[in-house]
């Protein structure tokens, strides 16, 4: 995996998002997968604002993703598998996003459609095609928090850096006008995950890693491995290439 890096065009996007985002801080955690009260970040869920807008602009169904997902050991790490090719290149919006949840025995699949999701704090992260949505702020009714880490290798993030803020989507103006991503691509949130690609010409993972505050008050860190299901590494090198779009590789573990 080579040194994370974004492109300048993202770069002032997610400037814009960190400082126009609600944040909350870290709390103490503890890697077990369940939710303790005590350290929680929430246990209610709230309401979701531009809802109708959410499902129309990001393809929202009602019934359950086929996709699968699947979760290996790797040394102290998690290897979890995504099928997000929601039906192949342009048929995403007539297809289902799917729901994942972190537990301490790896990562499952949470078997919900869109729009009952948009009311259950079950899930962590939701995944489509290339963009990754967390259960909080503008996806969702919980309260799943993300923090780039833009100048730090994945295997560096061993605990939570003090000071550190995590921020949930935030990507609906008060009128409930989409705000997109600099890719140029319709209907692409700018979401809290977004620096983990970039798109010269086919979709390169960045490696920029993430530490990810769930809603039980626990902290995963968290790298995009690949995008394609081959060729991952074309398309980083060259700008092209890469087949089997949604095919999504997630190296994380539990931050102690």
């Amino acid at each position: 995996m080579r040194t994370p890096r974004l492109s300048a065009a993202l770069v002032p996007a997610l400037v814009a998002t960190l400082a126009a985002m609600a944040a909350c801080t870290g709390s103490d955690t503890d890697p077990t997968g369940d939710t303790d009260a005590s350290t929680a970040v929430c246990t209610e869920p709230k309401e979701v604002s531009c809802e109708d807008d959410l499902i129309l602009t990001l393809g929202m169904q009602d019934f359950v993703s086929t996709g699968a997902v699947g979760t290996t050991q790797d040394g102290g790490d998690f290897l979890t598998t995504i099928d997000a090719t929601a039906g192949g290149f342009g048929q995403s919006d007539s297809n289902p996003w799917v729901y994942v949840r972190f537990t301490a025995n790896g990562a499952e699949k949470v078997e919900i459609d869109d729009e009952t999701a948009l009311g259950d704090m079950s899930w962590h992260l939701a995944a489509k095609r290339f963009i990754l949505r967390l259960n909080g702020g503008s996806s969702g009714p919980s309260c799943v928090g993300a923090a780039p880490f833009l100048e730090r290798e994945y295997s560096d993030l061993t605990e939570v850096p003090a000071g550190t803020r995590f921020v949930e989507d935030d990507y609906y103006t008060e009128d409930c006008t989409i705000v997109n991503d600099s890719s140029g691509l319709p209907n692409s949130p700018q979401v809290a995950m977004g620096a983990w690609w970039e798109y010269p010409g086919c979709v390169q993972t960045t490696g920029v890693p993430f530490l990810v505050q769930l809603d039980s008050g626990e902290v995963i860190r968290v790298r995009v491995e690949s995008y394609y299901a081959t060729d991952q590494d074309v398309c980083n090198n060259t700008g092209t290439g890469g087949s089997g779009g949604g095919n999504l590789t997630l190296r994380w573990s539990f931050v102690e």
